[in-house]
């Protein structure tokens, strides 16, 4: 690793506005998984994120000239409150340009901090185009949210403070990626002082930015990335952090929604406060590490990365937690359309809680009802259930990793529609901005019908629907075109099973 990083991050001006934050030990994580398990609590900076570091760092070593020009910035949360309180504090103007679906919370927030806002397009990419148009205009100086020296340089103080607090050198530092400024910085100044430290990226399994770059050996530029984690949903990692993280990064984790939303549970168990979900990533990869290895007696560092949640989003990560630590079952289960056939099913389960039964009534012979059932063992449990019912004569397929059962079947089991005929099922998303939903179904125009429809607002950016449509089989490639136009992203899920159990007309009737 170049010493110039070194040297870089040694005169960081960071603490003229951030803080030093703790690392604390996260004493129920650590007894569970029987490691000694430290959280590097960024999520306590003033701006409640690590963006804070590099962004005050970099703005600080602008000339006299770029300083009286002023700065301007791309995001849609952490960064441009960085960006914004680093003006303020050195007296400098700020531009920051967010797309139209940011949370008003996160508008106010900047501009609290005296920051003059642009609301530009529907997500990062139409922002970050419109602020280069804007630099060329103004002449301000851009600020990167990740690939520069000196926004590097800033984040990497973290891994010097975590160095400084740990006794001796961790066995692992886990480290959420982004466009991957984080990992470069605090993998450039640990592997330098301790060489065998494993510095450990997370992503999310729907942006595996670094992920696939360091498979293929060079930067991808991803056609889309999932939203939850929208703090590290970005297309492709920096040129400048990827140079350095092939150096510095012995591998990525990846892991899903529901493992993240179990992760902000453990955080909210051990600290009483309330990761983001890019702040909880990295404890997400610490856990799955820690299974796939089997490691006990080992001291890890996760970096929590930020708080910025909305409280809206809150909902949605409580009811993916217990999926996420695998502490509930869904099930759909046939039984018989008989009296007493309920009472006989609850016998089966045992003294488990049940979370949720969902049933309507479908024909004279069988019944399909969803069921949520508690665990306590998780993985091994929910075999065992799963066999034990099969074993009683119970017909089971069990839907806790699918996904469409778990956004969108699940609170809509209603039965089938025997008179509905040719129809096919799409997942969509689509910016969340007041009246998104009533210019998603005016674009779907009149000319094919819509025969299921199913939104609910998890408090993220985008907005998720499942929604049946009649096509005739000689219309679907047409219909297929009319999607490729329309640029929602979206899959068919027809032949998803949860669909075909519990909602798909009368055409899956009897199949």
């Amino acid at each position: 690793m170049p010493q110039s990083y070194i040297e870089r991050i040694l005169r960081a001006r960071v603490y003229d506005v951030a803080q030093e934050t703790p690392l604390n030990i996260a004493a129920k994580l650590s007894k569970r998984l029987d490691n000694r398990v430290y959280l590097k609590r960024e999520d306590l900076q003033p701006v409640f994120s690590f963006k804070l570091r590099g962004a005050y760092n970099r703005i600080a070593n602008l000339s006299p000239a770029e300083q009286e020009r002023g700065v301007i910035a791309a995001s849609a949360g952490n960064h441009a409150q960085g960006v914004a309180l680093s003006a303020k504090r050195l007296g400098i103007r700020a531009l920051i340009v967010m797309p139209k679906t940011t949370p008003q919370i996160k508008v106010e927030a900047v501009r609290n901090l005296n920051a003059r806002t642009i609301l530009f397009g529907d997500s990062y990419d139409e922002a970050f185009r419109h602020s280069q148009e804007l630099v060329t205009e103004k002449g301000m100086t851009f600020i990167h949210p990740f690939d520069d020296p000196d926004v590097i340089a800033g984040q990497g103080t973290v891994g010097m403070e975590i160095l400084r607090q740990h006794p001796g050198p961790p066995d692992a530092v886990f480290i959420p990626v982004g466009g991957g400024g984080l990992i470069a910085g605090i993998g450039a100044y640990i592997k330098f002082v301790f060489p065998q430290v494993k510095i450990i990226g997370v992503e999310p399994e729907d942006a595996p930015t670094l992920h696939k770059a360091l498979v293929r050996g060079r930067r991808v530029n991803l056609k889309q990335v999932g939203i939850f984690a929208d703090g590290v949903a970005v297309r492709q990692v920096g040129k400048e952090t990827f140079r350095i993280a092939r150096q510095v990064v012995d591998e990525v984790v990846l892991v899903d929604t529901d493992e993240i939303c179990a992760a902000i549970k453990d955080v909210f168990d051990d600290t009483r406060t309330m990761a983001e979900p890019a702040g909880a990533l990295s404890v997400a990869g610490l856990k799955k590490f820690v299974a796939r290895e089997s490691m006990k007696g080992m001291s890890m560092v996760a970096i929590e990365s930020g708080a910025n949640i909305n409280f809206d989003r809150l909902r949605h990560v409580a009811e993916r937690a217990e999926l996420g630590e695998r502490r509930e079952a869904l099930l759909a289960v046939e039984i018989p359309e008989r009296p007493g056939s309920f009472l006989s099913f609850c016998r089966a389960i045992g003294r488990r809680s049940v979370t949720e039964f969902n049933y309507r009534y479908a024909d004279t012979i069988n019944a399909h009802v969803f069921v949520g059932v508690e665990l306590n063992e998780g993985d091994q449990e929910r075999n065992a259930l799963v066999g034990q019912l099969q074993r009683k004569g119970y017909a089971v397929v069990d839907l806790t990793e699918n996904e469409t059962a778990k956004l969108h079947i699940r609170y809509m089991v209603g039965g089938h529609a025997p008179s509905i005929t040719n129809e096919v099922l799409y997942r969509f998303e689509f910016p969340e901005r007041p009246g998104a939903l009533l210019a998603f179904l005016t674009e779907m125009g009149q000319r094919w019908n819509i025969s299921l429809f199913h939104y609910r607002n998890h408090g993220a950016a985008y907005g998720r629907v499942l929604m049946g449509v009649q096509i005739e089989p000689a219309e679907r490639k047409t219909f297929h075109e009319f999607l490729e136009l329309l640029g929602y992203p979206w899959e068919e899920e027809t032949d998803n099973i949860a669909y075909r159990l519990f909602a798909c007309g009368g055409c899956c009737i009897g199949k």
